[in-house]
């Protein structure tokens, strides 16, 4: 089964007001986007910017985090009828700076997932090893935990509908990147642990892999089967450079 890429944006906690709008119009004008899936995860506070520059064309929007509660006294936090009110598309989960900054469990992932889903929002979600985990050669076992937490809150039936990102956690943001065979190894296993679940889930779901992924080397890792676009950092506040990223995942 051929699966369409998709290439996702996370802007982190970076952006402006007029940075924004410059990036936001170039990713609207953009050619040579329409055989693929892109969006941008933006701060909360700029929803209503990516609402307002992106809803015209075929990029979409999605936010990096969201509250597990629905309402009420939570100060700071943002529940997912109120993402609803923007259009919003994706969510990230479990991304592993929640995780490692914030103390975010498996757990916790899977019920913001299920939020998510609730609202029809496509959780993201992210999952991946340490270098200390990796060299202790306990990848899959990290991986198989943080997918099973997931699964555990979604149900079964909702594996279809969600998307996952393998990140590296040893490979954001010091500028290593898993070799493509090192990412294809990973991900045939999520669809392998996937499949024994659901076979028809296993061939639709999207894999993306999320560990500094550049223009020079995103080519290489998007051949790879089971790779099925990317989750993009720092180049992603670059214009010409998500873009062309973008372009080689086509």
């Amino acid at each position: 089964m051929k699966r369409k890429q998709l290439v996702v944006g996370n802007w982190k906690m970076n952006g402006s007001l007029s940075d924004n709008e410059a990036l936001l119009d170039g990713l609207t004008r953009a050619d040579g986007l329409s055989t693929l899936d892109v969006a941008v995860c933006v701060p909360y506070i700029y929803l209503a910017q990516a609402q307002e520059r992106l809803g015209s064309g075929s990029v979409s929007w999605g936010v990096q985090n969201v509250s597990e509660y629905d309402a009420g006294a939570y100060t700071g936090e943002i529940s997912v009828t109120m993402l609803a009110d923007f259009q919003v598309s994706y969510g990230l989960v479990g991304h592993s700076e929640r995780r490692s900054l914030y103390a975010e469990s498996n757990e916790l992932a899977g019920i913001k997932a299920r939020k998510l889903l609730g609202v029809d929002i496509t959780p993201i979600v992210c999952v991946g090893e340490t270098f200390e985990q990796r060299e202790a050669e306990q990848t899959f076992e990290i991986i198989s935990a943080q997918l099973e937490a997931v699964i555990e809150q979604i149900g079964l039936e909702n594996l279809g509908r969600i998307v996952l990102a393998y990140e590296p956690v040893w490979a954001i943001g010091t500028g290593l990147t898993a070799s493509p065979a090192q990412a294809q190894e990973v991900h045939g296993y999520i669809r392998e642990q996937v499949a024994l679940l659901d076979k028809v889930a296993a061939g639709a779901v999207r894999i993306l892999y999320g560990g500094s992924v550049k223009p020079d080397n995103a080519e290489k890792l998007f051949r790879q089967v089971d790779v099925d676009g990317g989750l993009i950092g720092g180049a992603s506040l670059n214009l010409i450079d998500f873009l062309t990223i973008c372009r080689l995942a086509t």
